[in-house]
């Protein structure tokens, strides 16, 4: 191979970040720069609501994004997102993302994204972490769907490193990851695992009241096509979804939320 001289090239590279910073009587602080951007839709009914966006449209090798909440004492919201995030195909290293949330005493988040799709080769490590102080609570979903089903794509390799982690006045109350590198994709295709659905989902309810609402979820648990447990351990509820394709788990999912909560679905994803 002969050496041309010319330089090598150097890829572009997205970097964002956004947090925002809410009272009981609204926003307090808002701070974004990059392709991250926090937008906050004038209240119609129910939660005040907390829109996040990626301007670069994705994550590809070696971009790094980030996304905050810290909600003071007393105040309730959610927190979303505008669009599916994608992961495309890396030849790098991984994009990183970080999601860090943090809900005053007495206060309550639902975080409830949309889902993340990830393509063939998508390299992708990814940390959700939720500080919670006496007397708060939370919420938090988590949709993936692994290649692009409606083109047929089902990826043959993925690098993914998934971990969420809420505490409570400093210490670890739930810790969900999940791990997928190489064949760990022919591995998910065992019964004991996915039975290989693409479509997956985490539902976490964390409240002292949360294994009351149990039975109410498991009433709901019967759309066509997806596949769902629910488990009430103290001060949570998680409910584990599984489906061939994303609508239904989405429409699985709206239901099970209007179960659990008594506010409207965010307006920007409902179906």
């Amino acid at each position: 191979m002969f050496d041309t001289g010319a330089p090598s090239i150097r890829m572009q590279r997205s970097h964002g970040a956004a947090h925002v910073v809410m009272g009981p009587r609204g926003l307090i602080d808002l701070a974004q720069r990059g392709s991250a951007k926090a937008m906050l839709p004038r209240m119609t009914a129910g939660l005040p609501e907390i829109v996040f966006l990626n301007t670069a449209g994705g994550l590809a090798s070696g971009d790094r994004l980030s996304f905050g909440v810290d909600l003071r004492a007393g105040t309730r919201a959610l927190a979303t997102t505008q669009t599916a995030e994608r992961a495309y195909r890396a030849t790098g290293a991984p994009a990183r993302a970080s999601v860090a949330l943090t809900v005053g005493a007495g206060g309550w988040l639902d975080w409830l994204p949309q889902e993340t799709i990830l393509y063939d080769d998508a390299r992708l490590e990814r940390d959700t972490t939720v500080d919670l102080a006496p007397g708060a609570g939370c919420l938090l979903l988590e949709m993936l769907v692994l290649g692009r089903l409606a083109m047929g794509e089902r990826p043959t390799r993925l690098h993914l490193r998934d971990r969420r982690v809420v505490r409570r006045a400093g210490r670890v109350i739930h810790h969900d990851a999940l791990s997928l590198d190489g064949d760990a994709l022919a591995r998910l295709a065992n019964p004991a695992m996915t039975a290989g659905a693409p479509a997956l989902a985490t539902l976490a309810l964390i409240a002292d009241d949360a294994p009351d609402r149990l039975a109410a979820a498991r009433a709901v648990l019967d759309e066509p096509g997806v596949t769902a447990a629910a488990s009430a351990p103290p001060g949570r509820l998680v409910i584990r979804l599984l489906a061939a394709d994303g609508w239904p788990l989405r429409r699985q999912i709206n239901r099970v939320l209007r179960v659990l909560r008594p506010d409207p679905l965010p307006r920007i994803w409902q179906v």
